[in-house]
């Protein structure tokens, strides 16, 4: 029988060990705010149930409709942070716009709204644009740090057992 245990053995000499690091890298790099996405998630999903929750729903029938939407959108751009971190992020700017908009719409949407509907959408709307702001400051600060490592690979000696 074969020994699989790899101890001992050093992967510096490896010679895919750049590409590695490199994917390792990829693949951690996107991570920095996991915590914000349930948040993301659970905002977006009490924004599409809120006109059951508040009771809003007879009232103001636009308005329910468009929190069922927006909630919904906010909940898939919730998974997608998940589920793709490093090609969502990008879209924290649209989360950030989202909440703006759902702070603005309930008097241009809805028609003389009552104190616990503009409360609850001016909260759902602050979260929003809150998480939002957090998401697009990770992701600013993961582009950085991708950038410098990648300037700092770019400008590494070249090795002495290496022929110039």
């Amino acid at each position: 029988m074969s020994n699989l245990s790899h101890t001992g053995h050093d992967l510096a000499g490896h010679p895919d060990v750049s590409e590695m690091r490199d994917r390792y890298a990829r693949v951690l790099g996107g991570r920095d705010v996991a915590l914000v996405d349930a948040p993301v998630f659970l905002v977006g999903l009490y924004c599409a149930i809120s006109p059951w929750v508040v009771n809003f729903l007879g009232a103001q029938p636009r308005l329910s409709t468009h929190n069922l939407i927006m909630g919904i959108a906010i909940a898939v751009l919730g998974l997608g942070f998940t589920a793709m971190p490093e090609r969502m992020y990008g879209l924290s700017w649209a989360i950030c716009a989202m909440g703006i908009w759902m702070i603005i719409s309930t008097w241009v949407v809805g028609s003389a709204p009552s104190l616990g509907v503009v409360l609850n959408n001016v909260i759902i709307g602050a979260l929003t644009l809150l998480l939002g702001l957090v998401c697009a400051g990770a992701s600013m600060q993961s582009g950085r740090r991708t950038t410098r490592r990648r300037a700092a690979r770019t400008e590494r000696p070249a090795r002495a057992d290496r022929p110039a």
